[in-house]
């Protein structure tokens, strides 16, 4: 997938308000916590024990609030926090923070924060909550940031509709032992209050009785099932997920079989495609090099076996 010019110019955008909007004490400073977080989200990802991990998080929160207290520190780019995702959609109106703590092999907790950008350079910070644990369904409940439903976000998405703007962020969750999750989750603002999830997927009920107000892809442990936008055809794209033990209500048995499904952004929705690559591809030529399925729709046992592991992103 290339890089989207408009992606290029934001980057640029950054790099040059960075260098003329922070002065010479505040970039100090900044240069300064930067070091200090660097420190503390290494702990946080690597920790021996959750104690390490837990207090390496807090202190990391703090000194973080701290430095993003500086003026103007939203075009402060934080570069070298690599396991901090760091996303600004393509009109900068704000960025969005997020990292996850492992508490043991079975709990993570995500965290994050979306900083807006304010005309004064000041500092206007929401901070996000995960509460999915006490979500009772997270695909059919819209929340906010006092309810957020968690995940390490890799890929924001503007789009438009109605003179209101819409962000997609597409997102990963380490769920639990046995399975991990990707979502599509629409944010949007009310009165400069984030609100997450809605009325955004046009989904056949053939396909999906109830369309959700958010798009989940639970799947087995060690498995990449992907999920991805593409810039050139402008639609996301993710992978079709089926039981390899022929057992649909268990999520963590889901794998991707080599076929993709899509979305793709028209009058206000998410509009289901079933098979993208076949809408823009000729027949003679296979999308996807090595199909899960023969033709007839067996599973072949060889590639299930052979299935290289792609975790993380997408």
């Amino acid at each position: 997938m290339r890089i989207s010019i408009l992606s290029i110019l934001v980057f640029i955008f950054h790099s040059i308000s960075f260098s003329q909007l922070i002065s010479t004490n505040d970039l100090k400073r900044l240069k300064i916590s930067e070091d200090s977080l660097k420190k503390k989200a290494s702990i946080i990802l690597d920790g021996i024990n959750i104690t390490d991990r837990s207090n390496a998080d807090s202190l990391f929160i703090r000194i973080f609030i701290r430095a993003l207290k500086n003026k103007n520190s939203f075009y402060y780019p934080f570069d070298s926090l690599a396991s901090i995702s760091k996303l600004y959609p393509d009109d900068s109106s704000f960025r969005i923070f997020t990292w996850h703590l492992v508490i043991d092999e079975n709990n993570t907790i995500q965290q994050g924060a979306i900083q807006m950008k304010t005309e004064d350079g000041s500092l206007n910070l929401i901070p996000l909550f995960d509460r999915s644990d006490l979500i009772q369904n997270v695909e059919d409940t819209v929340t906010n940031n006092l309810a957020w439903v968690g995940a390490i976000y890799y890929k924001i998405i503007q789009t438009s509709f109605d003179n209101k703007k819409f962000y997609t962020l597409l997102g990963y969750d380490e769920n639990n032992i046995r399975s991990n999750k990707k979502y599509i989750d629409v944010l949007h603002f009310e009165n400069g209050k984030p609100i997450f999830g809605g009325d955004y997927f046009d989904i056949p009920d053939t396909i999906m009785p109830i369309a959700p107000l958010r798009y989940v892809m639970e799947y087995k442990k060690h498995t990449g099932p992907r999920l991805t936008f593409d810039e050139d055809m402008q639609i996301i794209i993710m992978e079709h997920l089926i039981s390899e033990t022929n057992e649909p209500l268990k999520k963590y048995t889901y794998i991707g079989d080599g076929d993709y499904e899509g979305f793709k952004w028209e009058n206000g929705k998410w509009k289901y495609i079933l098979k993208v690559f076949n809408q823009v591809t000729p027949e003679d030529q296979a999308p996807i090099p090595e199909p899960m399925r023969n033709d007839k729709g067996t599973i072949l046992d060889d590639k299930l076996k052979g299935r290289k592991s792609d975790e993380k992103g997408n």
